[in-house]
């Protein structure tokens, strides 16, 4: 899927603070978290959208869909 270059977004400033006061691993570790989360929802949808895929087949759609089609 291809993006407008010149849409991005942008951290609220609030927010910023709050993660500005958080360690390095801190920070590592949301970030993982919300990797997980996102990967969870697009495998459960996945799973409601094609009930009976393969297991490989669900996977390689999770990895192709959360790098935007790049796998």
């Amino acid at each position: 899927m291809l993006r407008d270059p010149s849409h991005f977004e942008v951290v609220d400033e609030a927010m910023a603070d709050v993660l500005r006061q958080k360690t390095e691993s801190e920070r590592l570790a949301i970030a993982f978290r919300m990797w997980a989360f996102a990967r969870d929802m697009i495998d459960r949808q996945v799973r409601s959208e094609c009930p009976g895929l393969p297991e490989s087949d669900i996977r390689r759609l999770v990895a192709r869909r959360m790098s935007h089609g790049a796998c």
